[in-house]
C-alpha cells in the first residue's frame, strides 16, 4: 500500500489530467442533513431548457464549515488585490428557463 504522508507530516497529493481540466459551473445547489452537506455543480447555458448536475461533492458539517471560511478568506483577499466583486442582482433561476412556444 502507498504512503500517502511523507515522514516530515505532509500530504501528497496527486491531481490527474482530467481532474485538473475542472468543471465549469454557474450555479451551485446546496442541501443538508444532520450528518452532511451536499453541494451539486450545474451548468446552465441560456436558451437551453436542460440543465445537468456536473459534479456532486458530499462533506461533513465540519468540512462544509471549514469550505466557507476558506472561500471567504480567499474572496476577501482577491478583492484587496482586484476590487470587489461586484453582485449582480438576479432573479431566482426559473425552471422554465429557455424559448417559450408561440401559438
Amino acid at each position: 500500500m502507498e504512503e500517502n504522508q511523507h515522514k516530515d507530516g505532509q500530504l501528497n497529493i496527486e491531481l490527474d489530467q482530467e481532474i485538473a481540466e475542472g468543471t465549469y459551473s454557474n450555479l451551485a445547489i446546496i442541501n443538508h442533513s444532520i450528518s452532511e452537506f451536499i453541494v451539486d455543480f450545474i451548468n446552465i447555458m441560456p436558451g437551453v431548457p436542460k440543465a445537468r448536475v456536473k459534479s456532486r461533492i458530499i462533506l461533513t458539517p465540519q468540512h462544509a464549515k471549514r469550505l466557507s471560511k476558506a472561500l471567504a478568506d480567499n474572496v476577501r483577499k482577491f478583492e484587496q488585490a482586484n476590487g470587489e466583486i461586484k453582485d449582480y442582482e438576479q432573479s431566482p433561476i426559473p425552471m422554465n428557463f429557455g424559448p417559450t412556444g408561440q401559438a
